[in-house]
């Protein structure tokens, strides 16, 4: 594959990181067995071979490569953060009662809940061993903070998402724990193991959390506007799912007693029936949130790019910033 004739940013960074990016693979699929319970790699296998596009590892592994790290401490941390991001998506799927991801069948579906959360602790213990072997205390706090954070913001947006009084300073809470704390701890870890300056390892963490927040934003505007052989997930499963998303918070602050009664029907109470997500629809299309929603998620992305400037003139640093352009050029 000719790099010059690949267009999107995360595939250009995927080919210049072939050769670690084999490695963080080899690693994980060692790591991820079990001798004693082969239903353990067989669920794993099963997420961490969908072909997702394994950009939280890839960030780890550019950020190490814009110092010029000559180590391998950061494939260890590469797969760390993987395994972070799969356990915890093993339990989103039951927390949700997912039938997709990816576009197939979830975990819990396939097997069962119970081997969904089990073998997503496993991950998550594996992930810490990992982190250990670097010998880091520094890295082991920042990977120990993001995963309570990950938990932090998966429980507040249970409790938050069918709460109509759910804000947008409470979304975006929600938004930093469940997505964006992975993302900056990928970026950050990465400048930490090569021994990035204090300024250049903040402008990683900078870029990181604006990069999940806009990506988060970008994703869940898809889910009322993608198409799902594109996104994995069928337009209007938030909405099923009783999800207050950013679209929907902006239409409910906005909307008038009957709109806030219908919203309070479909989202609070769950009670939906047909034709209710062609209104919805058309309430977030009368107050243009869908619109205010994008520059929303491209104001974020600006702020990724933005922080890019504390870093080294390095073809890493431009990747970087065409993948934030990237993850908000798939709303247009």
């Amino acid at each position: 594959m000719n790099v010059d004739t690949i267009s999107k940013p995360h595939e250009r960074l995927a080919e210049i990181l072939t050769d670690e990016m084999e490695a963080v693979n080899t690693l994980i699929r060692a790591r991820m067995a079990s001798k004693h319970a082969p239903r353990i790699p067989e669920v794993t296998a099963h997420l961490v071979e969908a072909g997702g596009k394994r950009l939280r590892p890839m960030l780890t592994l550019a950020a190490a490569r814009l110092f010029g790290y000559p180590g391998d401490h950061h494939v260890r941390l590469a797969a760390t953060v993987e395994f972070i991001h799969t356990a915890t998506l093993l339990h989103d799927d039951v927390v949700d009662e997912s039938a997709q991801r990816r576009g197939r069948p979830t975990a819990n579906l396939l097997w069962d809940n119970k081997s969904s959360v089990l073998v997503g602790d496993y991950l998550f213990s594996r992930s810490f061993q990992l982190m250990v072997e670097t010998g880091s205390l520094r890295v082991l706090d920042i990977l120990a903070n993001a995963s309570a954070t990950i938990a932090e913001g998966e429980v507040l947006q249970m409790t938050a998402a069918t709460d109509l009084g759910t804000d947008e300073n409470v979304y975006l809470q929600v938004v930093r724990g469940k997505t964006a704390a992975l993302f900056s701890a990928a970026t950050e870890v990465g400048g930490v193991i090569a021994g990035a300056s204090e300024e250049q390892v903040k402008a990683l963490f900078e870029y990181g959390d604006a990069l999940g927040i806009a990506f988060q934003i970008a994703d869940d505007l898809l889910d009322y506007q993608g198409e799902s052989k594109a996104t994995g997930k069928n337009v209007g499963d938030d909405f099923r799912e009783r999800k207050l998303t950013l679209p929907v918070i902006k239409a409910v602050a906005q909307a008038t007693p009957d709109e806030r009664a219908f919203w309070e029907r479909t989202i609070g109470k769950g009670r939906q029936q047909d034709g209710d997500l062609d209104h919805a629809l058309a309430l977030m299309n009368k107050y243009e949130t869908l619109e205010a929603t994008r520059l929303d998620a491209v104001g974020w992305a600006t702020k990724a790019k933005a922080s890019l400037d504390a870093l080294p003139d390095h073809e890493i640093r431009t990747l970087l910033r065409d993948l934030a352009d990237y993850v908000v050029s798939r709303l247009n």
